[in-house]
């Protein structure tokens, strides 16, 4: 299977579908609204502070007392906690897997992100991310954030600020509880105030697989009947997320360690290959994070049956990039259906993590310099990249130097970005 090598080119329009959907939800709610400010006069409309009307609008009305109260009619949820509880999803170590399972049942009620958002007072997840999707979207993004809004850094946040570098008319949705309050808005209001279209809402796990099968699977883990593994939780489960989330709305996934530098929207129901055979120039391994598809693509049922009936817990990327070089290498040349794309190593991956260190390096020499420029234009002007991964693993501690291949990439595609680097 060659890294450039498509397998077809029938490829449905996801985005107009999805305008034309949600517009008849936007009509609806418009109508909702119009009829309970006629029938019942002492609807007082609250306007919001800024940090509000980006997560929704609040209708009460005035009772007897001249107080107020809600009307049942939220398109989302203020989150007023402005310090979070981290959930405890690390599993205890070197423990028997008896004793992991009862410290995982015992943990069960904790576990937030393994309960279903919906709150009968406000909009579902399911129409609040149709409403997101009528704005007009060139292209479709979404993230996935599981950790406390606090952890989210500078070096997270150049991954959204590059992606409106290269993108200023796409949408992006950030599926975290924990970014869907105050905190979280006050890190995306440099791109709120921008005007572009960006936000967070709490994830609605067993909705997103709900009629999957990846449904019993859930059903299993939240009954505290299978064993989650050593590895964090959140891990497996931001995995299995980002298959669901694909499944039922399409788009683009991305993961938070990501430098944008040209725009992909012409891409469609794509994943990036991370290795390739130097002599046959066959892939060897894909990695799962940018991954591009249509809604309802059949391969994403693939990974979602896989996911289901292979997971491990206990051992990295097996539940992630290996399942997703599995299931796409069992994928046979031509099958009806399969329209999906295998793009080389250059087009998200081009510096492979051990050698990510180099691009952050300050040159000391003539011959630095012109390693650091050299690199510069081959991923900016060489027309394969359109991001690159950083390997946060790798990278998060390292310093930005000035002058290096790094300072340059944020100094030409950040927006807001400033005093990233330390010498």
């Amino acid at each position: 299977m060659g890294a450039d090598q498509k397998i077809s080119q029938n490829i449905n329009d996801h985005a107009g579908l999805q305008n034309r959907v949600t517009k008849s939800i936007v009509i609806f709610y418009v109508f909702i609204v119009a009829t309970m400010f006629f029938i019942n006069s002492d609807i007082d409309i609250i306007s919001s502070s800024p940090a509000l009307s980006s997560f929704g609008f609040i209708m009460q009305k005035q009772t007897h007392q001249g107080e107020k109260s809600g009307v049942n009619l939220q398109l989302s949820i203020e989150k007023n906690n402005e310090e979070e509880e981290e959930e405890n999803l690390i599993p205890p170590q070197n423990v028997t897997k008896e004793e992991r399972m009862a410290w995982f049942r015992k943990n069960l009620p904790k576990f937030e992100i393994l309960k279903s958002s919906y709150n009968p007072s406000s909009a579902s997840f399911h129409l609040r991310v149709l409403s997101f999707l009528t704005q007009n979207c060139s292209t479709f993004f979404f993230a996935i954030w599981l950790s406390p809004a606090k952890n989210f850094s500078k070096r997270e946040f150049i991954t959204f600020d590059t992606l409106f570098k290269v993108h200023p008319q796409g949408c992006l949705l950030i599926l975290s509880r924990s970014m869907e309050s105050k905190r979280g808005y006050r890190i995306l209001k440099p791109l709120l105030d921008r005007g572009f279209k960006v936000q967070a809402i709490t994830p609605d796990l067993p909705f997103l697989v709900k009629n999957t099968p990846a449904q019993s699977w859930l059903e299993g883990i939240k009954n505290g009947n299978r064993d989650p593994g050593s590895i964090p939780i959140s891990q497996n489960l931001s995995n299995l997320m980002r298959l669901a989330m694909l499944y039922k709305y399409g788009g683009v996934y991305l993961d938070t360690d990501l430098i944008f530098v040209k725009d992909m929207s012409e891409l469609r129901n794509a994943i990036g290959a991370q290795f390739v055979d130097l002599e046959t120039k066959q892939w060897l391994r894909l990695n799962s994070a940018i991954m591009i598809f249509d809604m309802k693509h059949p391969i994403l049922l693939d990974l979602l049956e896989e996911f289901a009936s292979s997971f491990d817990g206990n051992k990295w990327g097996h539940n992630g990039p290996y399942l997703v070089t599995k299931v796409v290498g069992r994928v046979v040349e031509g099958k009806l259906g399969y329209n999906l794309t295998v793009l080389p190593p250059s087009a998200f991956y081009p510096v492979d993590w051990n050698k990510i260190k180099d691009y952050y390096k300050k040159p000391t020499t003539d011959s630095g310099i012109t390693w650091v420029d050299n690199r510069f234009v081959e991923l900016i002007y060489g027309g394969k990249t359109y991001a690159l991964h950083l390997w946060n693993k790798k990278t998060r501690d390292l310093a930005i130097e000035e002058g290096s291949v790094m300072e340059k990439l944020f100094t030409d595609y950040c927006l807001t970005c400033s005093n990233f680097t330390r010498t």
